[in-house]
């Protein structure tokens, strides 16, 4: 499975090219993402995908010296979940 880049997102798709997973942000102010969406196809749910997309978003704002609002609920759960990406989200 390889995770792709489009504009202010990144997804996933199938072998077959079909999308099943994605996640969006959008930007806050030049150095503040948020992440508004995440969705995993339910039949492609439980293999972690959604966590991989939260880590693309969050590697791509430590390598951009970005902060991240979380703001739709999965986004929440990961990082009250992992310790390392508290030191890119914004506490504002």
């Amino acid at each position: 499975m390889e995770i792709k880049e489009g504009k202010n997102r990144f997804y996933v798709t199938d072998a077959t090219g079909n999308e099943i997973g994605e996640v969006t942000y959008s930007d806050v102010r030049d150095s503040i993402l948020s992440i508004d969406h995440t969705f995993v196809d339910p039949q492609y749910r439980g293999q972690k995908i959604a966590q991989q997309l939260i880590k693309a978003v969050v590697d791509k704002a430590v390598i951009d010296h970005k902060k991240i609002i979380p703001a739709c609920s999965y986004a929440k759960a990961q990082f009250a979940r992992v310790k390392d990406y508290q030191q890119v989200e914004f506490k504002g």
